[in-house]
């Protein structure tokens, strides 16, 4: 049987700072790879104003599947290191494509 997992209020209150902090800059780093990683590149112009739409609906999507995570700490650090290394792809990309 399950044990029962202890939601206490300070878990739920790291749990929504994990989705609103890291899980922000996730969705930005995101929205950059595909920026870059997209179709056409960076050459459309329309291209920027979907790049600056999609974040909110990536960022939402981030802040609900916090709640998946046993733990606050946990939490914090899946979306820092997911964080980490999408930064670290973009910036990759952004010095490699030129």
């Amino acid at each position: 049987m399950a044990r029962a997992e202890d939601r206490s209020g300070a878990t739920w209150c790291g749990l929504a700072l994990a989705g609103a902090l890291p899980g922000f800059a996730l969705a930005i780093a995101l929205s950059g790879l595909f920026a870059w990683l997209g179709p056409g590149g960076m050459a459309p112009l329309n291209k920027y104003q979907f790049n600056m739409w999609i974040v909110p609906p990536l960022w939402l999507g981030i802040c609900s599947a916090v709640f998946m995570f046993r733990s606050a700490l946990r939490a914090w650090a899946g979306l820092g290191g997911a964080t980490a290394v999408a930064g670290a792809v973009l910036f990759a990309v952004r010095h490699l494509s030129g």
